[in-house]
């Protein structure tokens, strides 16, 4: 017998498939990059980011109740969002949720209305909308829903069906509402994840055999980045305690810092995240009960789970890891947990031992390793502000991919004011950060460091991962390319040729200062012969060279 509605039992099983199909086509998806280069990052960001609910929806049992669900969904979403494909998708998600979240079964009028309301959402949540990317494909899907709605359709089958089949179409479209996509021979990598999410919730409905296990592994990042390793040679508090509370009262921001402070007194590695209803809650701790006990006065708890990390201790297979970790966490302890709060911080987003120790010295309290190989999500971004005893915390996203994710955690936030500076690179970053004057206000501050990354202008000089055509410059796979701000300034198979016309081609009258950081790939005396010959060509400028140690990008310039 033909289903023609959706209860929360099969929109479950709907949700899981269809994030197990984004996560079995994530590397395509990756390669769906218009730029050819080795961090296209949309497939994997989208998965963690549908992985992060995916997880919250199993806890929940085989018969979860439609409100649970979506809770599960929107919140688990919203937290596990990276990268702008990733957030994008929270809030597709996030909107859909909201609409459905008080019924008991969905029919075709309510998933019509939820369709309208994911896309509402997702694009109130982006600045400046932009055609022939996923919010144009979630747009066709719903607009498709609505005629055929109006058409008088009822099987819901066949509703779903060509629901999909207009979104695979309007996906084949983005080529033309984004001509960079028509060169490069793609189409949008972030509506093409969506399709595959559609698809898998949409073998799910018609009773397709699926795997619905989803494998809570530690995620693995990319080159450059870091682990998340629990094991330790001696580990100081060694229960890893997570669970949400179900608020039965509001939990006004006095008794979300009394919480906090209860946390801080019997353990360590504290995330405590307040979410209308919901509190998510991590730590690190000798005796989970006296946390289970403090939170039972605040609700009832659900996603229980409590790991013994001595038991997880894996030293030989993770001791250079831990030992890095360890380095790293010491570092963030001497300036991220000042004995008294101050008025203002800094949480920067970068990558690389060089580039991380620029920050560290500029002041910057806390670095979050991700940017162009990973992009950190919106709990990574909770997680660093939690940390910045300040009244004032100014998060540096240095990369356009991260920017979103950025202002979806300051939103998240109540008891600091956040304010996200939309770096979009590295040098950006840094340019803001020297800007910054304790004794002005925030007001004034955001003014001077918006102002002065508007006049930095950035190259990075990478490889390409394979063939392609970029307006009039044809690449082949493995030459080096020059990317500025705007696009693509160089290509071709010399390093030293392609890094010095990139600079050549960013250069303007009034450029006083280029600063060059060599990556983890380049030796130190080649890098001096980078910085020599830029000398020789701008003696009127001052040039500055430093380790920065990234992965992927040989060179970053900046030039101002």
């Amino acid at each position: 017998m033909a289903l023609n509605t959706i209860d929360a039992k099969m929109l479950a099983k709907m949700f899981l498939a269809g994030a197990k199909n984004l996560d079995s086509k994530k590397e395509w998806i990756n390669e769906l990059n218009v730029f050819p280069v080795p961090d296209g990052d949309t497939g994997t960001n989208m998965t963690l980011t549908i992985m992060s609910a995916a997880k919250e929806v199993t806890a929940l049992g085989e018969n979860p109740d439609m409100k649970s669900l979506c809770k599960a969904i929107s919140s688990g979403s919203l937290r596990g969002a990276r990268g702008n494909s990733g957030v994008i998708l929270s809030q597709l998600l996030r909107g859909l949720t909201r609409s459905i979240k008080e019924l008991e079964i969905i029919d075709i009028p309510a998933l019509t209305d939820a369709l309208d309301k994911a896309v509402e959402t997702a694009y109130k949540a982006v600045m400046k909308p932009k055609e022939g990317t996923i919010l144009t494909v979630a747009r066709g899907a719903a607009e498709k829903a609505r005629e055929l709605l109006e058409d008088g359709m009822e099987d819901m089958d066949g509703f779903i069906g060509k629901v999909i089949e207009h979104a695979r179409y309007v996906l084949s479209q983005t080529p033309e509402l984004l001509p960079v996509l028509k060169q490069a021979g793609v189409v949008d990598s972030g509506g093409q994840g969506l399709v595959e999410v559609l698809a898998g919730a949409y073998d799910a409905f018609q009773g397709k055999e699926i795997d619905y296990t989803i494998a809570d592994a530690q995620e693995t990042k990319r080159s450059g980045a870091k682990q998340d390793v629990k094991a330790e040679a001696d580990i100081k508090f060694g229960y890893c305690t997570e669970f949400i509370i179900m608020l039965n009262r509001t939990f006004n921001i006095k008794q979300e810092l009394d919480f906090k402070e209860f946390l801080e007194s019997i353990g360590d590695s504290i995330v405590c995240v307040a979410d209308d209803d919901v509190v998510k809650v991590h730590v690190h701790t000798n005796d989970p009960g006296l946390a289970i006990q403090r939170a039972l006065k605040y609700g009832a708890l659900s996603n229980m789970k409590i790991d013994n990390m001595r038991l997880e201790h894996q030293e030989k297979l993770f001791k250079e890891a831990e030992k890095k970790k360890e380095e790293e966490k010491a570092a963030q302890e001497a300036v991220s947990e000042p004995a008294e709060r101050k008025q203002s911080g800094f949480v920067a987003v970068s990558l690389g031992e060089g580039m991380n120790e620029i920050f560290r010295g500029l002041g910057v309290d806390y670095v979050i390793e991700g940017g162009q190989t990973m992009n950190p999500s919106t709990a990574d971004m909770l997680d660093a502000i939690e940390k910045v005893n300040a009244d004032t915390v100014y998060i540096l996203p240095n990369n356009k991919n991260v920017i979103l994710a950025a202002n979806q955690a300051a939103q998240l936030v109540k008891d600091k004011q956040i304010i996200v500076i939309p770096t979009k690179t590295v040098p950006q970053g840094i340019t803001a950060v020297i800007n910054f004057v304790p004794d002005l206000s925030a007001e004034e501050n955001v003014a001077a460091m918006s102002e002065e990354i508007s006049n930095v202008k950035t190259g990075e000089v990478t490889y390409a991962v394979r063939d392609t055509q970029i307006e009039d410059k044809v690449i082949r796979q493995g030459d080096y390319m020059g990317i500025g701000d705007a696009g693509i300034l160089t290509v071709g198979s010399d390093l030293s040729e392609i890094t010095l016309g990139m600079v050549d081609a960013m250069m303007g009258e009034d450029m006083e200062l280029i600063s060059i950081y060599y990556g983890s790939d380049v030796d130190e005396a080649d890098a001096e012969k980078i910085k020599q010959a830029v000398e020789e060509k701008y003696s009127g400028c001052d040039v500055e060279l430093q380790y920065g140690g990234q992965p992927i990008y040989y060179y970053i310039v900046s030039a101002e």
